[in-house]
């Protein structure tokens, strides 16, 4: 969904704007709302965050944040899922995260919703990329596949039993049929 201003705003001028529900990103000079997650969504967005943090946070390697706002270069985005390096996290004084992360994350995910484009996505994951991230998933329920990106290589179209490629920092295996089975919760 975008949203429409009578002139042309900054970056600096969106940043300042208050935050909308579901969150809106600055892409391209416009401003896109995305839309409000739905369950099997937030359950594998969940389950992302949850699983690479009980790995990677104990031992200060990563952190995974859902829904973060991230401004860098000239966008603002909010991955489903961003992952930074602990050494890149730009702790406050207190050992706390900050509130504006200024910078691109290391791992992004995202996890296609049946209203949204996927060239938007994927445009917004080649945009991370390009800016230093090393890795991108773009995660599509309908047809159970994750599409992989890694800097200057062509996507990789996984589904079943095919293992996920991780920062490699996280020792973490994980198959394409593992990361859907999280939807099953009833038996």
């Amino acid at each position: 969904m975008y949203i429409t201003t009578d002139k042309a705003i900054t970056l600096e001028e969106f940043l300042k704007l208050p935050e909308t529900k579901p969150a809106s990103e600055y892409i391209n000079g416009e401003i896109i709302q995305k839309p409000m997650p739905k369950g099997k969504h937030s359950r594998l967005q969940f389950r992302l965050c949850e699983t690479i943090n009980n790995i990677a946070e104990p031992l200060q390697i990563a952190s995974a944040f859902p829904e973060l706002r991230c401004s860098f270069g000239i966008r603002s985005i909010v991955p489903d899922v961003a992952v930074f390096k602990w050494s890149r996290i730009p702790f406050d004084a207190d050992g706390e995260p900050p509130n504006d992360f200024l910078l691109c994350p290391d791992w992004t995910i995202e996890i296609l919703s049946p209203e949204q484009s996927s060239n938007r996505v994927i445009g917004n994951i080649l945009y991370c990329l390009q800016h230093g991230c090393q890795l991108g998933w773009l995660i599509d329920p309908r047809d159970r596949s994750i599409l992989i990106f890694l800097p200057n290589q062509q996507p990789e179209l996984l589904q079943g039993s095919d293992h996920l490629s991780v920062l490699e920092e996280i020792d973490l295996a994980l198959t394409v049929e593992q990361v859907f089975s999280w939807l099953k919760m009833a038996g």
